[in-house]
């Protein structure tokens, strides 16, 4: 009698099985398989999302955004400023060299309109600001000598003083006296600031396409001696009225004229290099780039002195002055064809369209009835020929039957 063989264990069938289907993975391969299904829903869902993402690509990616381009953005720039005009305050006539600060003609450059002038101020002794914390005494007890107070206008002496107009006392200081509160006068120089013209010269340069351009027109004939800008007529004549400029940000000249502000002239060069350089032009915007509607640091002003002497003596002459700060700002893109980026975003339209494939798959096998059926018949295991011949008996080797569709 012949012995029996030895069983299998079916731990170490399961194993073998997990390790056949684990490797099966490796040389598996699978092909998408066509099935039409008639259904007159999904059929509009698949052609409106192949159109929709149609229309994406041709219209915003490609004509819209130019992806076909290779681009540079930030180019190189250079700005040059020059403010002309004269103005009056009382008794006294100011020019350019006075009201326009710093006088070297960057892009960022403040325009005086407003000053409020200590005169004759001294090393000395004086009454401080009221407006300085703790600076309000009765008597020399409230004061302490040798204080320094970083807001202050100087170290105390320990002396309680009267202050330079009505009945208070402030603690008396060592320093530039008298200080600014006590005798300051304010002058408006803003009356014919609205006429002051400026001249923005600008070039760009963008190193990767070897373009460069200017904003001025190259005329000999005298041009920007009696033009101002126009953004139609007179584009390349860079010569803008203060006024203008105020008017364009959207701002009252007469009261940003009294606390001062910062308005930003904004160059932007967005030029398309497949099309001639004529079509590359500047495109001018303005606005207010303080925060103006927080009051604790809304409007400008800055100080400076003017020293001299007197019989010996050193003096100055302390102004805070409120004006109309101009910061010229510089930006723009270039864009040229390019083969590369091409090539991509087409493959990526191309790529982009089978989500309606998988949309509407998705939607057939979730919502829909026989979405079951559907599954069997779209996900079918075959061997390969090679196998079938061989191995005729395996399972692998059965399709669908072909009327599956037909249930559908």
């Amino acid at each position: 009698m012949a012995a029996a063989e030895p069983k299998t264990p079916a731990g170490a069938a399961a194993a073998g099985r997990l390790a056949r289907s684990c490797w099966s993975a490796f040389w598996d391969y699978e092909t998408p398989k066509v099935i039409v299904v008639k259904n007159r829903r999904l059929g509009i869902v698949y052609r409106a999302v192949q159109l929709l993402i149609l229309l994406y690509f041709v219209w915003y990616v490609f004509i819209v955004q130019k992806s076909y381009q290779d681009s540079e953005t930030g180019p190189e720039s250079s700005v040059i400023t020059k403010v002309k005009g004269i103005t009056l305050s009382d008794h006294k006539v100011w020019d350019v060299e006075e009201y326009v600060k710093p006088p070297e003609g960057g892009s960022v450059f403040s325009i005086i309109t407003r000053i409020e002038v200590t005169p004759f101020q001294t090393l000395g002794t004086c009454a401080e600001s009221m407006r300085v914390s703790n600076a309000t005494c009765d008597s020399d007890e409230d004061c302490v000598a040798g204080q320094l107070d970083m807001l202050g206008n100087g170290v105390r002496t320990g002396r309680c003083v009267p202050y330079y107009h009505g009945s208070s006392k402030t603690c008396e200081v060592s320093g530039w006296c008298p200080v600014e509160d006590g005798a300051s006068v304010s002058q408006f120089l803003g009356t014919m600031a609205p006429n002051f013209t400026i001249l923005i010269k600008n070039s760009i340069h963008y190193p990767k396409f070897q373009f460069s351009k200017g904003n001025i027109e190259n005329r000999k004939d005298g041009y920007l001696k009696h033009c101002t800008f126009h953004e139609v007529s007179d584009l390349y004549c860079p010569i803008f009225k203060l006024g203008y400029i105020v008017e364009q940000a959207g701002e009252n000249f007469t009261e940003l004229a009294h606390t001062g502000g910062v308005l930003g002239v904004i160059i932007n060069w967005d030029c398309d290099l497949d099309l001639s350089a004529s079509e590359c032009n500047p495109k001018y915007s303005f606005r207010r780039l303080d925060p103006k509607h927080i009051p604790a640091s809304s409007g400008y002003n800055f100080r400076f002195a003017k020293y001299y002497k007197i019989n010996g003596s050193i003096t100055r002459t302390l102004i805070k002055a409120y004006g109309i700060r101009i910061d010229v700002i510089v930006h723009g893109q270039a864009g040229k064809f390019s083969l590369i980026p091409t090539i991509i975003n087409l493959a990526t339209a191309l790529t982009s369209i089978g989500v309606g494939s998988f949309l509407c798959d998705w939607i057939l096998l979730t919502f829909m009835n026989k979405n079951k059926v559907y599954s069997h018949k779209k996900f079918d295991k075959g061997a390969g020929p090679g196998l079938c011949a061989s191995e005729p008996s395996q399972q692998d080797c059965v399709l669908t039957d072909a009327r599956g569709l037909a249930q559908l």
